[in-house]
């Protein structure tokens, strides 16, 4: 018997635009290594895996080609659109089971909107080491990189420019160090996020990247998770004036995403951060696994 599957292009209303995920459905009791086979076998950054739950609407794993992670941002979206393309969800509130909790979303036509759990904020980064990381200089870094996680942690690092921003590519030794560095040896931390606080287009207001260490793709087109923790990272900073904006990221590859963003309490004492974006399903089928 196959699995059911949808692969959608998250955080896009067109097709290959935004990040792919590809969704499977009633598949969460795939064992591990299956699960990393799958993400490997597709290419893509990540894959979520659905299944039954008894404290929400519906379980989903979230796998890297490499382990499986707590959440993530597009493949929450993708899941959301591709059951709904299914018919198998209404427009309205429902909860996803992950590993990081239980997730709000709310579904309004093809506007997928979760709620990202409140911030935790870890430790800083000195700036040397996470700009050695990706071959920039310290100068390049105008705030203190730190870790932050709304469901998964990453080293929000602001830059000056979308010139340093595009300029960064990692030196894999130096992200080596940075690991060490932060002691990384939970499935929860990832390579730094890095943001610029200009869009990439004259619609956005943030622009961003994930580059991502082997076995994945060697940058995200869109991370919808570091999205939260860069949103809440600048606004507790005081880096910008305005709880909602546009965040964009994938440009620069070819594939253009955008989420709107509003966090959700005073900088002080943020309570959660919604990210909103599209899904476009791409394809469908089944998988023989």
């Amino acid at each position: 018997m196959g699995i059911d599957f949808d692969w959608v292009d998250a955080f896009a209303d067109t097709p290959f635009g935004g990040n792919g995920c590809a969704v499977l459905h009633q598949a969460a009791h795939l064992d591990d290594e299956t699960c990393k086979n799958v993400v490997k076998e597709t290419s893509l950054v990540e894959c979520t895996f659905t299944g039954p739950s008894d404290v929400a609407d519906i379980k989903v794993r979230y796998f890297l080609a490499s382990r499986e992670i707590p959440f993530a941002g597009h493949p929450t979206v993708a899941t959301v659109a591709a059951m709904r393309h299914r018919g198998l969800i209404p427009d309205g509130a429902l909860v996803l089971e992950t590993g990081a909790g239980l997730v709000p979303v709310e579904v309004a036509g093809d506007l997928v909107t979760m709620t990202q759990i409140a911030p935790r904020f870890g430790a800083e980064v000195p700036a040397k080491i996470v700009a050695t990381a990706f071959g920039l200089e310290p100068t390049d870094i105008i705030s203190p990189p730190q870790l932050v996680s709304t469901g998964l942690e990453f080293c929000v690092t602001p830059l000056k420019s979308e010139d340093a921003l595009l300029r960064a590519k990692i030196n894999q030794d130096g992200l080596a160090a940075y690991f060490d560095h932060i002691g990384a040896t939970t499935m929860d931390m990832m390579e730094p996020f890095l943001v610029t606080q200009s869009g990439a287009t004259d619609m956005g207001d943030t622009y961003s990247r994930l580059l991502l260490a082997p076995p994945s793709p060697a940058e995200d087109p869109f991370t919808g998770s570091a999205t939260g923790a860069m949103a809440s990272y600048l606004w507790a900073r005081g880096l910008i004036t305005s709880p909602t904006f546009v965040a964009e990221q994938g440009h620069g590859l070819g594939r253009p995403g955008q989420a709107r963003v509003d966090v959700l309490g005073p900088p002080d004492a943020i309570s959660g951060v919604k990210v909103a974006g599209q899904g476009y399903v791409l394809m469908s089928g089944q998988i023989f696994v």
